[in-house]
């Protein structure tokens, strides 16, 4: 299945150095959790490694909405945080403490305000609100926009 397929690979990618992280509290810092996966993974990894805490921070806020501009996620039931609150993500990815960075903190720090107006930066996946409009051929048969 795809999740396992997307563990494996994780897998293979990542591996904490014991020596390292055993009996220390490491914070895991990550650009977005989309479907939470591998967020669970490396978590998992860490604490089998020997790290005593793990916290993750985040520097974008929760994705809860589908991206019909070329990014894969075309339906809401693919995003961890459509359906679960903050809290129930960590405890679903295994976290001592799960941090987001808020949509305003995300432009602030990216540089593209000019009086607080966002410039061209489309923040549709954790707004809900669209650029342009949706047409019903892009959005796949379950999903409600």
């Amino acid at each position: 299945s795809r999740p396992s397929l997307r563990e494996q690979g994780v897998k293979m990618k990542l591996s904490p150095v014991r020596g390292v992280v055993e009996g220390k509290r490491v914070i895991m810092v990550d650009d977005s959790i989309v479907r939470g996966t591998t967020s669970r993974r490396i978590v998992t990894m860490l604490r089998e490694a020997g790290a005593t805490e793990v916290h993750v921070v985040i520097s974008s806020p929760p994705i809860k909405n589908p991206c019909f501009y070329g990014i894969d996620t075309s339906t809401r039931e693919e995003l961890i945080a459509s359906e679960h609150s903050v809290e129930e993500i960590r405890e679903i990815i295994g976290a001592d403490t799960l941090s987001f960075l808020s949509a305003e903190g995300m432009i602030e720090a990216i540089g593209r305000t000019d009086s607080g107006a966002l410039k061209g930066q489309c923040l549709a996946c954790f707004t809900g609100n669209y650029p342009t409009e949706i047409y019903p051929s892009t959005i796949h048969p379950y999903e409600k926009v």
